[in-house]
């Protein structure tokens, strides 16, 4: 299969065309550029707000101008990441994608289809003059990723649409109707130093290998987190030798599973080869823990150079233990929509800043008494650490309206396209929806995209095929719209 055979066409080459344009979360200044001289070329209105975000507008197909206009609402920003030995600069780098049987993928780097493949669609319906359609208002937002901060800011009346179709969803055939809400907890743990012991052996413990992925659609799924995988096993180290703690790091993303960690410790040259065969145990033993969800887990161990400076073993002791006590995965689950994560919680990072080690972790929920409940309970457990903790206002959920008008169209018409009946679900991943309804508390809404794996990872993928089958779906859903009231 060749790029050129991918279907649909338009909406394969306007992907091509995001991925060539540098666009982190925060730095979205040549994609909004992009996406304003497109619509100049194509003689579109628009308009930008102080936030960043753009809309464009474009007139009904003749016959439907009575129709409800409809808002379809994707981000401009991708996550970040890439592999070790992946040489990238996303601020200036194209994302370098490839075929792979049915996945298109890319090279050592996040593939950014979360949500550059919302973002194509949306084009490729503007460009279109084939394709019928009431009035449309096409949103593109700043800042999913760390922040929500395009949606956050959005003000009443920069949109003026009566039905939103978000396509920041990840599996085709799925209809999403609600989200969780989620906070940011972090923590600051103090580093005091004392000279390093004389006669001690330095080394680096490492862990990586992980699968990681996206900490609100993967956090069910069994996987290792590198940060609690690091501090289990120097926890354990610690309770046998007097270990020292000379550096740590672990993670990048608040909304990513960490896949790598690592830290660089001191125990007396005696115990040397101790901590080389308790290392081997332990991975023996966690090889056997997640030998279905980790077949590439790594963790290995190598002589470091001597520092003259080690973490006060207080402080070190404390601050373990409140890492290994910290929640880390789910918490509960929902019992209104079975099988739906209700809240968790992920570790998603840990950081040297000069005099102290920063902790960032996120909490999701879809209620919200118990995401306050989750982030309290991690704040806790840091502070008997002895950190200082603070948790962000975080961001709404969307609660689930199985009675939606629009809902009952994207159902009808899928079962039509494809004989079949759509699942109709809520996801444990946040979206902008819910800010959306405080900004607009009117709009009907829906989600609904193409199917993506490994998002917020090296190994993120979209599943070619389910590319057609979203953007069929996505062109009768707007065919057939209904007239205002």
């Amino acid at each position: 299969m060749e790029k050129t055979d991918l279907k649909p066409a338009a909406v394969f080459r306007y992907f091509e065309a995001v991925c060539s344009v540098p666009r982190p979360s925060k730095k979205e200044g040549k994609i909004r550029a992009f996406l304003i001289n497109f619509a100049r070329e194509h003689g579109l209105e628009y308009k930008t707000d102080e936030a960043g975000n753009v809309l464009i507008r474009k007139d009904a197909t003749p016959g439907m101008e009575k129709c409800q206009t409809v808002v379809l609402q994707s981000h401009m920003d991708m996550v970040c990441e890439k592999n070790k030995d992946t040489r990238h600069d996303f601020d200036t780098d194209p994302i370098r994608t490839y075929i792979d049987g049915e996945w298109l993928k890319a090279e050592g780097t996040t593939l950014g289809a979360d949500n550059g493949i919302g973002v194509a669609t949306e084009l490729a319906v503007l460009a279109a003059d084939d394709i019928k359609h009431g009035p449309l208002e096409c949103l593109f937002t700043v800042d999913e990723e760390t922040g929500l901060t395009g949606a956050f800011a959005l003000q009443e009346g920069f949109m003026g649409g009566d039905v939103l179709i978000n396509l920041d969803s990840e599996d085709e055939g799925e209809l999403f109707i609600g989200c969780a809400g989620g906070a940011r907890t972090s923590a600051e743990f103090p580093f005091p130093v004392v000279e390093a012991p004389e006669g001690s052996f330095f080394f680096r413990i490492t862990v990586k290998g992980l699968t990681g992925g996206h900490s609100g659609d993967d956090i069910n799924k069994g996987r290792a987190n590198a940060n609690k995988l690091l501090n289990r096993f120097l926890t354990a180290l610690a309770q046998k030798y007097d270990l020292r703690l000379c550096e740590i790091d672990g993670g990048n993303l608040h909304n990513a599973i960490p896949r790598e960690a690592y830290a660089v410790c001191a125990v007396p040259m005696k115990y040397k080869e101790a901590v080389r065969v308790d290392l081997n145990v332990f991975l023996a033993e966690v090889e056997q823990e997640y030998a279905v969800t980790e077949p590439a887990l790594v963790l290995d161990v190598e002589s470091e150079a001597p520092r003259p400076k080690v973490m006060e073993p207080e402080a070190m002791k404390r601050f373990l233990l409140a890492v290994y006590a910290v929640h880390n995965g789910v918490y509960a689950m929902s019992q209104e929509m079975p099988g739906l994560v209700e809240t968790s919680s992920n570790l998603a990072s840990v950081k040297m800043q000069e005099d102290k080690i920063v902790v960032v972790t996120s909490q999701r929920s879809s209620v919200l008494s118990s995401r306050q409940d989750m982030s309290q309970m991690v704040r806790a457990a840091f502070e008997l650490g002895g950190a200082v903790t603070d948790t962000g206002d975080g961001y709404p959920g969307w609660k689930p309206n199985p009675s939606s008008p629009i809902l009952r169209i994207a159902v009808e018409s899928y079962r039509r396209l494809f004989g079949v009946e759509p699942k109709v679900k809520a996801i444990h991943a946040g979206l902008e929806c819910g800010l959306f309804l405080e900004k607009y508390p009117s709009l009907d809404m829906v989600s609904f995209g193409p199917t993506l794996r490994g998002v917020h990872s090296p190994d993120e993928r979209m599943l070619i095929p389910t590319v057609d089958k979203f953007w069929r779906h996505l062109l009768d859903v707007l065919a057939h719209i209904p007239a205002k009231a």
